[in-house]
This record gives structure tokens, C-alpha cells and sequence, in this order.
């Protein structure tokens, strides 16, 4: 589908042998004989030779699905990474799959990422059917994260998804029930952030008192998105398959302008700026915090930029109160790109997060952090660009090694290895909170929520919990 979107470590012989034959890579018993990664960086920090020689049959196969951009990049770090390799190419646009196919074998000019000749196909159920497939990365549209998990995971597959995991908070609670009705298999979320180095330090740093007892997390994000226009009636292009783009959703007109990015700003499909990119960055508020459901929700903002077809907003502040005293805040700004301006070129910039506690600050975007006192004074810098690692863009195309950080820990988790670094467990309740910021302000502006469960009170709010489904498509569990 077209995207615009860590005890014993031996293995019983039985084990092993299954393994092998089966071509299904499993980590159960890994995850009996080990403790929890917690922050750390696991187990290993690159993909190593657990199957040998690393010959094709040893690699997991994976399949992306939809490849038009962000799916595009991460068909090139799975061909590039060792101990997988890429087999089949899924999307609904016949030319982006050419594309792909043509940039993993034979590039102009270049040398090919991986001797296999990937398959294309169109539909995700049928690339689900192959034998031979161990994995499926998933970077299609939003409303089609959640069913395509559940899908891949029933049929026996491990899986990577994009962020956001849901497309409303109900599907989230299916996929966490579809992860329990399969723990053999790993479900990693993209929150890459949580494969940084430099961002796990800087999560240590704060755990072990850094900046005193951390209370307030802020998150933030801005771009300069122009207008949209959606023009209707509209003749499909001959090269979309625009029924199996719509797949899982309730069948609407095609809309000339929606695909393939535009999407995000209708709800019928997207999940506007915050599930977009504030993911991200209110994960890794959240993580340094340490905190899951909040016990209230409160959201305000609009489409104030431009007046067109976008259904989103393009401005938003949410705040959300936890348990314990503890506070985030998430400021988008889709239309307006001017970034916040850092001291001496520290983190802070167009996105990033900063986290508040009783003696100090902590600065974090994705290429390093900053440590402040309480009286400005710097306590502790690191850049990863200084460290001669390659850093990631700002952008949400693209990646470096964030995500090539975080494949190798998903491919590891397959193998037994590590713990991943982003289990849906925790990747679910990130989007969460992005999800109920926009039932918030789409159901008048403030949220009480149950900390244990983290659902809201009241009709409105539980309206929009989840969604129908073209029939013949629901997702079941």
C-alpha cells in the first residue's frame, strides 16, 4: 500500500533445528531466559552471525508494504542489513514498486543492495501467503498499520510498523490482544528514538537523577505544509489500485490531491500532524518520564493557517496530567516551520523534546542532547554528529542510523538476541496519548481518563474510540 507515512543464553538443539527447518525465526524461549533491557542498548548493537554464515536461507526474509517514500527507505536498510534480506515489494502503485525492486538489484550506476530479486505484489494478503516470509514492515497509509499487523501476525509473521501503530485508539487494544495471541512473534514500532545511543544515555542520565526528580516533558514540532486542495469527482489513475488503498476503510469517492500524502489531514484516513510526527517526540517524553496513562487530557488549536479541505489541524497544544505529579505538553505547528532557537547550536530546533525536572533540564532531539542547571549552567553535551555517527534528518523521510539502529534490533529480537527496543506494549501507549490529544479537541477540548486503562469518560469522547469498516474487512483478534 502506497505510505506518506532486550539468564541463559544457549538454545536447545530441538530449538535450533526447528528453526531452520521451519524458516520461522521465534523468541520465546529468549525472552523466558532473560531480564528486561530496560533503557540499555540490549544484548548486541549490531546484527550478528546467530545463524552462520549468513547464507539466504539463514536471513529473515522480510516484505515491506508500501514503498512510495518513508516504506521506499526501509526497503533499503532491510536490503542492506545483515541477516535479512528484502523479498517481496507490496504497494498498490505498480510504479513504486518498480521502483524499488529496480533500486535494491540494479541501480544506475550503482552496485545492486542485495543479490535477491525481490517479488512485487499488490496485495498484502497475498504476500502473506508466502512460505518464505519471515517479517513485514509496515509504512502504508495509517488506517492501514493496525489490520495489516493483526493480518501479518496471524498469518505467522513478525512485524515492524510504522508509528503511528492505530488509527484509533480501539485498534491499539486489538493489536496488544493479537501480540498476546502470538508472543513468539516481535512487533516493533518505528519510534527509531529508542535506538539512538545518544537518546538512551540521555534517558539514563535523567533515571539516575540528573536533573533532579523530571516532572514536565515538552514536545514540539513545526513544518511549512502549503495548502490542499481535494478535487472530486476524479478519474482513478491507471497506475492505483485505489480499492486496495482504501482496504480496511469505508469506501469513499477517490479525491484528486489524496494520495499519496494528503491523506493525513482527512480523518477518515489519517491521523493528523500529532500521530504524524508528535509521536515521536511524546514517546521520548514519555519514556523519560517514565509515566503510561495520563489522568487527564486537554487539547485546543485548528486549522487557523489556511482555509481548504484539510479536516486536521494545523495547530494544536495538548497537555496531559499523569499520575505522580507529572506533566507533558505537545505543540504542533504544520504550517509555520520557524524552529526553536537553541543556544550555541545545542539540541532544539524543528522538533525535539525537552524534559524538566527539580534541578535541571535535559534537551533531546535526534541528533544529541544538552544538560542544564537550574541556574544555566551546561552540564553535559553530546551530539552524535561530533561522535562521527550519522545522524538522521529532521524530516520524516529518510532515517541514517536511527533506523538502521533500529531495524538491527528488530532483526536481533527475531533471532533471539535482544529485547526490541520499541514493543508494541510500548509503542501502543505513545500513540495513545497522540490519539486522545485529537479526541480532545474534536470532543470540546478537555479529557478525564482512567490511568489504568486509559480510556476516557463519556459518550462523545468513546464515539470516536474507534471506527467502522468496509465490510468484509474488520479486523478480528
Amino acid at each position: 500500500m502506497s505510505d506518506q507515512a532486550s539468564s541463559d543464553q544457549a538454545t536447545s538443539d530441538t530449538d535450533r533445528t526447528s528453526n531452520r527447518e521451519t524458516g520461522r525465526l521465534h523468541r520465546r524461549d529468549f525472552l523466558k531466559r532473560t531480564a528486561a533491557a530496560g533503557v540499555g542498548l540490549g544484548v548486541a548493537g549490531h546484527l550478528s552471525t546467530a545463524f552462520g554464515a549468513g547464507a539466504p536461507a539463514e536471513r529473515a526474509v522480510v516484505g515491506v508494504m508500501g514503498v512510495n517514500s518513508r516504506g521506499a527507505y526501509l526497503a533499503e536498510v532491510f536490503g542492506r542489513a545483515e541477516g535479512a534480506e528484502v523479498g517481496y515489494v507490496c504497494d498498490v502503485d505498480e510504479r513504486a514498486v518498480g521502483r524499488v525492486i529496480e533500486g535494491l538489484t540494479a541501480p544506475d550506476g550503482g552496485e545492486a543492495i542485495q543479490e535477491r530479486r525481490p517479488e512485487g505484489v499488490t496485495d498484502v494478503r497475498r504476500m502473506l501467503e508466502r512460505e518464505d516470509l519471515d517479517a513485514i514492515a509496515i509504512a502504508a497509509p495509517d488506517h492501514w498499520h493496525a489490520p495489516a499487523a493483526m493480518m501479518a501476525l496471524d498469518a505467522g509473521k513478525h512485524v515492524y510498523v510504522e508509528k503511528p501503530c492505530s488509527h484509533n485508539p480501539r485498534e491499539g487494544e486489538m493489536l496488544l490482544e493479537a501480540q498476546a495471541k502470538h508472543p513468539d512473534l516481535v512487533v516493533q514500532m518505528g519510534n527509531q528514538q529508542r535506538s539512538s545511543a545518544r537518546s538512551i544515555r540521555a534517558v539514563e542520565q535523567i533515571r539516575d537523577g540528573i536533573i533532579g526528580e523530571p516532572y514536565f516533558g515538552r514536545a514540539w514540532y513545526a513544518n511549512d505544509r502549503g495548502p490542499t486542495r481535494f478535487e472530486t469527482p476524479a478519474e482513478v489513475p491507471d497506475w492505483l489500485d485505489f480499492e486496495l488503498w482504501q482496504g480496511p476503510a469505508p469506501r469513499q469517492e477517490y479525491m484528486e490531491g489524496l494520495v499519496h500524502y494528503n491523506w493525513h489531514w482527512r480523518w477518515h484516513w489519517g491521523t493528523a500532524e500529532i500521530c504524524n510526527n508528535g509521536t515521536h517526540e511524546i514517546d521520548v517524553c514519555r519514556w523519560a518520564l517514565g509515566v503510561e496513562h495520563p489522568t487527564k487530557v486537554t487539547s485546543s488549536g485548528g486549522r487557523f493557517h489556511y482555509d481548504d479541505d484539510w479536516e486536521a489541524f494545523d495547530t494544536q497544544v495538548a497537555s496531559y496530567e499523569f499520575p505522580g505529579e507529572k506533566m507533558i505538553t505537545w505543540e504542533g505547528r504544520s504550517c509555520n516551520a520557524n524552529p526553536l532557537k537553541g543556544q550555541g547550536g545545542e539540541p532544539g530546533g524543528g522538533r525535539g523534546a525537552s524534559i524538566h525536572g527539580t534541578e535541571g533540564t535535559v534537551i533531546l532531539d535526534r541528533g544529541g542532547y544538552v544538560v542544564y542547571d537550574n541556574d544555566d549552567n551546561l552540564i553535559e553535551y553530546a551530539n552524535e554528529a561530533e561522535s562521527g555517527r550519522q545522524v538522521s534528518g529532521t524530516g520524516t523521510v529518510g532515517g541514517g542510523s536511527l533506523t538502521e539502529n533500529h531495524i538491527a534490533n528488530f532483526l536481533a529480537a527475531i533471532r533471539g538476541e535482544e529485547e526490541p527496543r520499541a514493543p508494541i506494549e510500548e509503542g501502543r501507549k505513545s500513540v495513545l496519548l497522540c490519539h486522545l490529544g485529537n479526541i480532545a479537541q474534536r470532543a470540546g477540548g478537555g479529557l478525564a481518563v482512567d490511568p489504568e486503562s486509559g480510556r476516557p469518560e463519556g459518550e462523545e469522547a468513546m464515539a470516536l474510540w474507534g471506527r467502522d469498516y468496509e465490510p468484509g474487512w474488520k479486523p478480528t483478534v
